[in-house]
């Protein structure tokens, strides 16, 4: 599997990636709104788009589909419930499903509402896992809940799917709010040197060479898997007292993903 991550230079801060098959050249373009960019990448690798994969319905995500059916006759993928939001679905998908790119790349879908209800992440079937995550994982971060989701439904995908995964598992997510992320993990947990070391070594990362992290190194500097951290628990109790002394983890959760809101 050959995994190109395309940086859009968007306000939203976009990553759009091709997932290329290195014995037939076929790709499969995830959430590729920037579709030049994207058709240009591989039109240089010599690969065909033969697929796109739309983690989720919203039009940053689904904006450069015509573009590149336009010029590949690639056949659009999605959720199976999302097939009202996104024009001209080929598949929808649920969990378990398998994408194959070409002969030699398997991608488990992953039903992960929370971002919206209708949202896929894929987990490729290598020998070192990748998970193209959308916006339901980011770097050091959550995605929101404000168009279509829900945090009770982001807390069961995050505890239930994305924490048993493997600590090798490399994180693809569909934009760059690393920095963000960080500053908002040292709000939470100022005693968290991983993190702070982490935001010093990248704050002027390019991000046309972005930093790809492992589920490992999320553990250590994304609060919301960090619900057991005593600084992380404190903090919130001065804000929220009437979490009591021994608060639940999706309670923890929830009021995190609150104070992101509007962080």
């Amino acid at each position: 599997m050959i995994v190109e991550q395309i940086w859009t230079g968007n306000a939203y801060r976009n990553f759009n990636y091709l997932i290329a098959c290195p014995e037939t050249g076929d790709a499969l373009a995830v959430d590729p709104l920037d579709f030049r960019k994207c058709l240009a990448v591989a039109d240089d690798r010599g690969w065909t788009i033969t697929q796109i994969l739309n983690t989720h319905e919203h039009g940053d995500h689904t904006g450069g589909n015509k573009g590149v059916v336009a010029a590949t006759g690639a056949k659009i993928i999605a959720h199976e419930n999302a097939g009202d939001a996104i024009p001209n679905m080929s598949r929808g998908v649920g969990a378990g499903d398998v994408i194959r790119v070409g002969t030699s790349v398997d991608l488990e879908c992953l039903d992960t509402p929370g971002h919206t209800m209708s949202h896929i992440c894929v987990l490729s079937k290598t020998d070192q896992p990748a998970l193209f995550s959308g916006d339901t994982l980011f770097n050091a971060g959550a995605g929101n809940c404000h168009n279509g989701g829900h945090p009770d439904e982001l807390y069961d995908t995050f505890s239930k799917q994305l924490e048993v995964l493997d600590d090798r598992t490399l994180i693809y997510p569909g934009h760059d709010y690393l920095l963000n992320n960080l500053q908002f993990t040292l709000d939470r947990e100022p005693d968290n040197e991983v993190a702070r070391q982490m935001l010093a070594n990248y704050e002027n990362q390019d991000p046309e060479n972005a930093l790809v992290t492992t589920l490992a190194q999320e553990r250590q500097i994304n609060t919301f898997f960090r619900l057991d951290s005593p600084s992380v628990i404190a903090r919130l109790q001065e804000q929220f007292p009437e979490i009591g002394d021994h608060p639940e983890a999706r309670s923890i959760f929830l009021k995190l993903r609150e104070l992101r809101n509007s962080w």
